[in-house]
């Protein structure tokens, strides 16, 4: 009876979300020509990582069940449907085309699919949605022209197209668009005359056209509009036209750049316009003098480079308090040097001055040059620089790079006054460091950002403006922001990431999560409020780990009137109320047949498709093999689903990852992906043993390796166990693994998240790579992709491991698998976890050795090495790690070096004193060379968790899984 009592009680908590759930479909239903258009537009779409898994179940905007990236309206009176008020589909790895059904949400005001890999055109039916303000369609692959009918869109604010393949005219169209602010078109193939009509915009500001294939001339009509501030149409071939004279009647002008735009005639006069801050004409065709009125005090940047201007430098470039960059190298200038650009600026500790004269003619110094530290000079190929020893010169004639670029770096430094261990690092905590309470430890949220045209060349003198421009727009305490990482890249575009903490009160470490969706909702909706100087900026990822992997960032519904649910919560009682006597009367009938077909359905298991090598299990047989999959057989925890160790009926003890909601695959892909992975043999891969594809579960079962992964052996209490030459024979077994899926696996296949947790080690310490599967296959080149071989993805890259070049590319090649085993070379060499307490790994790495202190930062419990060895490892792994692709070695040449390191070991005998002094010879390296390495514990195997502590990223796995950064193509 009393089984009865709680069956009875369930029954009735089950009817009651059941009929609240049915009157809330039943009078809130999305209107179904949106519902049909949504179907659409899936179907158009791969999602490989089924962050749309959720699109076939319920209604798509039943509140709190909304589909993933479907935000919808409010109940109304007048309405009797509810509509999809914004689509966010940011970096979720979808590919395919846009279906033409999007032109029936004529209520969507947001429509997002930035950082995909989607291809094919425009839809034309896309002019259709007449609410649309913010059409996002940048990072993807979509070609073709512009529609005319994207003319219609009178309510559009915002066009971020950047970063495609979209081709033809610019629409005459456009010029009817009363409401644009924005064009952020740059970096596709866009072609012919820029419209002259687009002088009709009353609210344009920001016109990025740069690294596109605009022709015909400049139109001085532009000088019509009345709010422009950025005019950015770099690497454009205008045809030899000159720069309108009306430009400089362009009184809210903050940014002009116009650099290699195949311009001639001379240079406008802008001293006319009273805020501009940037100005880039080079490499231009550009003649005569430099005018000589002064352009406006608050001016950072000026760069007449690479022209053919002659005359001398005028005194005008002096008393600009805020230059940044002055560069005039490679034209025919000729004179003196200046000697007093920098009197009238008020150095700090933070301001740089940069002045590029470089092959010119100036030819005499009419004062003494003794220009303070934070000044640079640049004069080689100069005739003044023959008479460099005579006028104590020589310093500004060296041959140094005149490109220079600011370093990458970050807001601040961590306290150095906490112990490690007291903040828990397994849920992604870190110190604050500037918090009223000392030793603060919270957890934060991460926001990748990227500022698409800054009127500035050197960022670390606005830092401290920029972090009060965030703060005060998201409305959080100063301490509660860090600037985790800054990079430049090629526009020039200014990366960011953003850590974001909760404010401190009685001890609270965690945003809730209405905290979080707020934060994050003020840049994806991009209510940050504009600003002259940072200018337009890029949501490009959120980062959310540890303790708030659970949160999926959109919108949740708006809610509902308290009488609209009070009338369901009555309707959901009686409804229950009707049906609940009909269960209790056939409860005792049904049951135990019910309880017969269930435990019929889990021992017979459907006939499993056999692929060499491979078994199919039964779901009860892996039940049996762990205990009922008990917490106890739990041994770690990944993006896939949990991980369990189990021991078949044969005793065989292997490794069960189960996948979780979201990770599940359809049948055929599932399959497909079992069918791959049974090709995939290798000494140095670990081996799939097994599958389950059964009652809704999809597991995959592989051998176990008792040694767990080398993250954990690197540990503080296990890596004195490692030896130089059980270090170079691990990293020799990874690369080999990795070369085989690079050079042998068939599709090839490119790895995507090498890092120290995916490389296993059984019990003669032999390495293994895991985690490599259909999701990270390697492009097959046709005709048009020939000699691109790289892959647009999603990333499940770790922090601190991810190719830089993926940052600036948004590509992987075989290149970014060569990057991250550098940075396990790394840890093999040094201990140092990738990141930590703002410490780089390779930063850290290259100063030591450029300064001739490579052997301290060698891990000391390595124990001895020879010399010269040791100093090739190193110098494999920082050219592993090199920021550019090209620098790097192949995955072949890493092998074969790696193989001429380990044949100048000598053999050397083992020794049962701890002081002994030998080398252990990877030849003879099996379980006597591991002693006291067998007490590593279970739970640490296969475990996906990072014990590092982060210190300039927080994790990546938030909707799609990735940290990126972003660079035009």
């Amino acid at each position: 009876m009393e089984r009865m009592r709680i069956c009875l009680h369930g029954a009735m908590l089950g009817l009651l979300l059941l009929c609240f759930s049915l009157h809330v479909s039943g009078d809130l239903l999305t209107d179904p020509r949106e519902v049909k258009a949504l179907k659409a537009v899936r179907r158009k779409l791969k999602d490989p990582y089924k962050n749309l898994w959720n699109w076939k179940k319920t209604d798509p905007c039943i509140p709190g069940k909304e589909w993933n990236g479907v935000i919808c309206t409010s109940p109304q009176d007048d309405d009797a449907y509810l509509h999809v008020k914004e689509l966010r589909l940011l970096n979720m790895n979808l590919s395919g085309t846009l279906s033409p059904q999007l032109g029936q949400f004529l209520n969507i005001t947001i429509l997002d699919f930035m950082r995909n890999n989607i291809s094919g055109s425009i839809p034309k039916e896309i002019g259709n949605m007449i609410s649309l303000q913010h059409l996002l369609l940048s990072g993807n692959q979509i070609s073709g022209p512009l529609p005319d009918e994207l003319g219609n869109l009178s309510n559009i604010a915002k066009f971020q197209l950047d970063e495609n393949y979209i081709s033809g005219p610019f629409p005459k169209s456009f010029a009817y668009l009363p409401n644009c602010k924005h064009f952020h078109m740059n970096n596709n193939s866009i072609s012919g005359q820029l419209p002259a009509e687009l002088s009709a915009l009353p609210q344009m500001q920001h016109i990025l056209l740069d690294n596109n294939n605009l022709s015909g001339y400049l139109p001085s009509e532009l000088s019509q509009m009345p709010n422009l501030t950025i005019l950015q149409l770099d690497n454009n071939n205008f045809e030899g036209t000159e720069i309108p004279d009306s430009y400089r009647n362009l009184s809210k002008l903050l940014k002009l750049s116009l650099k290699n735009c195949n311009l001639q005639g001379n240079v406008p006069d802008f001293s006319t316009i009273p805020g501009l801050l940037y100005l880039d004409l080079s490499s231009n065709k550009l003649n005569g003098s430099i005018p000589a009125n002064k352009l406006s005090v608050n001016i950072t940047t000026i760069n007449l480079s690479n022209n053919m201007l002659i005359g001398s430098i005028p005194s005008n470039f002096s008393d600009l308090p805020n230059l940044q960059s002055l560069s005039l190298e490679n034209n025919r200038l000729t004179g003196d040097v200046p000697t007093n650009i920098w009197e009238d600026i008020p150095f700090t500790a933070n301001w740089t001055l940069t002045l590029n004269f470089e092959h010119n003619f100036l030819d005499n110094i009419s004062d003494s040059l003794n220009p303070p530290p934070n000044v640079t000079i640049l004069l080689q190929g100069n005739p003044v620089c023959s008479k460099e020893n005579e006028l104590n010169i020589s310093r500004f004639c060296g041959d140094e790079d005149g490109n220079l670029v600011e370093a990458p770096g970050k807001s601040t430094t961590y306290s150095v006054d906490c112990k490690t261990q007291s903040c828990p690092v397994d849920g992604f905590y870190e110190y604050v460091p500037d918090s009223p309470i000392s030793c603060y430890c919270a957890a934060p949220i991460g926001i990748w950002m990227r500022l698409r045209s800054p009127s500035f060349t050197i960022f670390r003198p606005y830092i401290n403006l920029f972090m009060d421009y965030i703060t005060f727009n998201v409305g959080i305490d100063p301490y509660q922001l860090v600037i985790g990482n800054y990079s430049w890249q090629k526009g020039p575009r200014l990366n960011l990431f953003l850590k974001f903490f909760p404010k401190y009160r009685n001890g609270t470490s965690l945003f809730s999560k209405e905290e979080v969706q707020y934060i994050c909702d003020q840049f994806a909706k991009f209510q940050i409020k504009g600003n002259n100087l940072f200018g337009p900026y890029d949501l490009i990822n959120f980062s959310l780990q540890g303790e708030y992997n659970y949160i999926i960032i959109m919108l949740p519904g708006s809610g509902m009137s308290k009488g609209q649910i009070a009338g369901i919560v009555l309707g959901s009682i009686s409804c229950a109320a009707t049906l609940l006597l009909a269960i209790a009367l056939i409860y005792n009938k049904n049951h135990l047949g019910f309880k017969q077909k269930i435990s019929k359905k889990r021992s017979v298991p459907k006939n499993p498709i056999k692929f060499e090598g491979v078994k199919g299990f039964g779901f009860q047989e892996l039940e049996t093999a762990t205990d009922s999959f008990s917490t106890a057989s739990q041994v770690g925890q990944g993006g896939y689903g949990k991980v369990y160790k189990g021991i078949l009926a044969d005793g065989t003890i292997v490794a069960i990852k189960r996948a979780q909601q979201g990770s599940l695959q359809g049948e055929k892909e599932f399959l497909t992906e079992i069918e791959m992975l049974s090709r995939l043999h290798h000494r140095n891969l670990v081996s799939l043993v097994g599958y389950c594809d059964e009652d809704g579960e999809q597991m995959l079962v592989y051998e176990f390796l008792p040694n767990g992964s080398l993250h954990s052996l690197l540990a503080a209490r296990f890596r004195s166990n490692l030896t130089f030459a059980m270090r170079l024979r691990i990293a020799l077994d990874s690369a080999k693994g990795i070369l085989y899926l690079h050079t042998e696996a068939d599709p090839p296949l490119i790895h995507r998240d090498i890092k120290t947790n995916n490389i296993l080690l059984d019990s003669k310490f032999t390495a293994k790579v895991s985690d490599f599967g259909i999701s990270k296959l390697a492009p097959v080149l046709d005709g048009k992709e020939m000699g691109t071989e790289t892959i647009s993805t999603a990333v499940k890259g770790t922090p601190g491991y991810l190719d830089p070049e993926y940052f600036l590319t948004h590509k992987l090649t075989e290149k970014s698998d060569v990057y991250s085993l550098g940075i396990v070379f790394l840890e093999l060499l040094t201990g140092m976890p990738p990141i930590s307490h703002g410490k780089n790994i390779v930063r850290e790495v290259t100063a030591a050795c450029q300064s001739g202190k490579m052997l301290s930062i060698v891990d000391r419990n390595m124990g001895p090495y020879i010399p010269e060895c040791l100093k090739k490892f190193m110098d494999l792994a920082i050219k592993c790690s090199k920021d550019e692709t090209a620098a790097r070695p192949s995955m072949l040449e890493v092998v074969r070096e790696l193989e001429n390191i380990i044949s100048m070991v000598p053999a050397a005998k083992s020794s049962e004193s701890n002081n002994d002094n030998s080398l252990i010879s990877p030849n003879s390296m099996d379980g006597s060379s591991s002693a006291g390495t067998s007490g590593i514990e279970m739970g640490q195997l296969y475990s996906e968790r990072n014990t590092y502590a982060f210190s300039d990223y927080t994790g990546s796995n938030l909707v799609s899984g990735v940290i990126p950064t972003i660079k035009p193509r």
